[in-house]
């Protein structure tokens, strides 16, 4: 179990003079409940994942096991959000009804691996198992070398297909395009609980010419037609799945800024991505703008996107590969910083990409860890979808304490997940994220070993789109007794019937008070019976009711009235 600790850290960064927030602005900043933290991890030329190919029962099994410990390092880092490319090049890593396996998956295009084996399958149920979403990552235009199997396939479909240099790719004016797209994505979120489409290259490729300005061929027609498609995709999975992200990694400068120059690349104008429009018009719920740059190139464009979210998040992605000397020249300062101002700004963070996170470069993962040193729930979605019921406690108690230091809570409620929450103070702070123990937990029964006594618990629902319901804190049916709810304790003037709520499972006595708060009589939990209090000496009167826990904390149970003779 976590320690609950205060969490701090020291962590070197370099601050240049272009800075206008000091470094301890940053470190103070409070670390945020909500807060995306992503890791893309790509499947192209097995570059991250896999590494070992399919092709035998003991060979699908270590691709597993690979995958198993990736998801394990994420979960310790406190990463909170998966980006598994799960479309590659007109190509799947999962049995698809309309495209190609990838050979990433068996080293053979088309190769079916043996068995029941399906990576997508197996990913899902391994990050829900570590409270991650994970969204599918879907490259869109390009479509791989034009006599790759995946391309040559969408040929013979009759779809126009353009090769350059960089490879060959779908022609975003043809109207085909954007219904296939759709169906691919929708064939996902059918068959999958994945928890986003991640779109990516849905944009018109670096070589393709100018607009020629003939026959509707201008910069306005051309970003109609990636936004069609945009449209396209959204409709499709929302009519399937409302709660499923939608997102898209577009370029990492929108458009010019008024003082800083895009230096003539840019998500708008150069390759007709309308990514904030989309934003606007709810066609994307999170945006992943790659943002490998520094400096200038940064940080106004972050803002940028900031000031034009319009209520939806951003998610700023990290050139975290330009910290291998082979990829660029950065240094850990140079993304240690862009993290901190991010989190500052209320962006969350994405690094392109897994293997280079994994790796430690120049220790990013390291820092990572430090960065995130509590757990962080994604942000929720927004939406007018309602939250659901709170939980109940599924006995007298939500917890029940055991001779053994070992806990169980049990709720009751039909929230798809829930959200787990421990302190040593009461009631329980679940806006706090350094009290947040399990996010996204799947079930209604928790147990727990070698719990401290001092410790509090809480439970929140959570909907698929990330909105919480009320807490149900641990002794919610205990102190939920107050004077202007309930009528007076019931007695005869001899015996005080005890309320249901009274009953706590780690309750050690029971105290009564005048109103002026003098206590006037104690007695043993334990040496109760029927549930009922003798009161017999205690002359006429008002007096209050506590019970106190073996964690040494009380709770006023009500008020009774002695009347006798009266």
């Amino acid at each position: 179990m976590k320690k609950l600790i205060l969490l701090t850290f020291l962590c070197v960064i370099t601050i240049t003079s272009q800075a206008q927030t000091s470094l301890v602005d940053y470190l103070t900043t409070a670390m945020p409940k909500r807060e995306t933290r992503a890791v893309w991890l790509t499947t192209l030329a097995n570059l991250d994942w896999p590494k070992t190919y399919a092709t035998s029962p003991e060979r699908i099994e270590q691709q597993k096991q690979e995958l198993v410990d990736i998801l394990d390092k994420y979960q310790k880092a406190n990463i909170n959000t998966v980006l598994l490319q799960a479309r590659v090049r007109a190509a799947t890593i999962y049995p698809s009804a309309l495209e190609p396996w990838d050979k990433c998956i068996t080293g053979v295009e088309g190769g079916v691996p043996g068995g029941d084996y399906d990576p997508l399958a197996f990913a899902v149920a391994e990050c829900h198992k570590r409270g991650m979403e994970i969204h599918a990552w879907i490259a869109t235009i390009p479509v791989g070398a034009k006599g790759s199997l995946g391309c040559r396939t969408l040929m013979k479909k009759g779809f126009r297909i353009r090769s350059f240099s960089t490879g060959a790719y779908l022609d975003p004016s043809d109207p085909s395009v954007a219904p296939y797209l759709a169906s691919i994505c929708g064939e996902i979120v059918r068959n999958y609980d994945v928890d986003g489409i991640n779109l990516d290259y849905i944009r018109y490729p670096d070589g393709w010419p100018r607009p020629s300005y003939r026959l509707g061929d201008t910069p306005d027609q051309r970003r109609s037609n990636i936004t069609a498609i945009v449209r396209a995709i959204h409709d499709e999975v929302k009519a399937i799945k409302p709660w499923v992200k939608m997102s898209c990694s577009p370029i990492g400068k929108h458009a010019d800024l008024g003082r800083y120059s895009s230096k003539n690349f840019n998500a708008h104008d150069r390759v007709s991505q309308e990514a904030q429009e989309w934003l606007r018009q709810g066609l994307m719920d999170q945006l992943y703008p790659m943002q490998y740059f520094r400096g200038d190139n940064y940080y106004p464009f972050l803002a940028d996107w900031m000031e034009n979210r319009y209520q939806r998040e951003i998610v700023s992605g990290l050139g975290t590969y330009f910290l291998d000397p082979r990829e660029g020249n950065w240094t850990l300062s140079d993304l240690t910083r862009q993290m901190y101002v991010s989190r500052n700004l209320g962006a969350g963070h994405a690094h392109f990409r897994s293997l280079f996170l994994t790796s430690n470069k120049q220790g990013v993962y390291d820092f990572e860890k430090q960065f995130n040193a509590a757990l962080a729930l994604p942000h929720a979605m927004l939406t007018t979808a309602t939250m659901g019921d709170a939980p109940v406690a599924a006995g007298a108690s939500l917890v029940v304490r055991n001779d053994d230091k070992s806990v169980v809570i049990r709720w009751k409620s039909v929230a798809p997940y829930y959200n787990i929450y421990v302190s040593n103070t009461y009631p329980v702070d679940t806006d706090d994220p350094r009290n947040l123990l399990f996010a996204r937990f799947v079930g209604q029964s928790l147990r727990l070993k070698n719990v401290s006594p001092d410790l509090f618990f809480a439970v929140r629902g959570m909907s698929r789109y990330g909105v919480e319901t009320p807490a149900l804190q641990e002794v919610d049916n205990a102190v939920s007794l107050a004077p202007s709810h309930v009528s007076l304790l019931a007695n005869d003037g001899n015996t005080l019937s005890l309320p249901a709520a009274a009953k706590l499972t780690d309750a050690d006595h029971y105290v009564v008070l005048t109103l002026q708060g003098s206590a006037v009589r104690s007695v043993k939990a334990k040496t109760i019976h029927n549930n009922q209090l003798n009161i017999a000496s205690l002359p006429n009167g008002m007096y209050s009711l506590q019970v106190w826990g073996r964690k040494k904390r009380s709770f006023r149970v009500g008020y009774f009235m002695v009347r006798r003779g009266m």
